[in-house]
């Protein structure tokens, strides 16, 4: 499976962005999908999630309200819509999946990860 994330850029406060990850080959083995970022100087963290059947989410409390994650599965992609942007979203954003349907989102289960893609946003 090959993950690609994009989309990224720079958005003043306030503003939007929303991101893509297209995945392609063994696309069939993938069950859900998960946006997770990493700061400078910060460690990754999980920032949202989707499961591809059921289509439920998961959101780090920071980014409720703010953000939308959804998939659109005839073209194995992921969508993260991200409103009302902060300066403290700045960050690389990854897009990572696997096989499992499960609530935890630990970085170290997921087997598979994209290129990250920039966001900066200006206050």
């Amino acid at each position: 499976v090959q993950l690609q994330a994009s989309g990224g850029g720079l958005a003043q406060e306030g503003g939007s962005l929303r991101l893509s990850c297209a995945a392609s080959g063994r696309t069939y083995s993938i069950s859900r999908v998960g946006w997770f970022r990493q700061a400078p100087g910060k460690e990754r963290e999980f920032v949202a999630g989707i499961l591809k059947n059921s289509g439920i989410s998961y959101y780090l409390d920071s980014v409720k309200g703010r953000f939308i994650v959804s998939r659109d599965n005839a073209k194995n992609t992921v969508y993260l819509q991200m409103n009302s942007l902060k300066p403290e979203d700045t960050a690389i954003y990854y897009c990572a999946a696997d096989g499992q349907v499960t609530t935890s989102w630990y970085q170290s289960v997921m087997d598979y990860w994209g290129k990250g893609t920039q966001v900066t946003v200006s206050s």
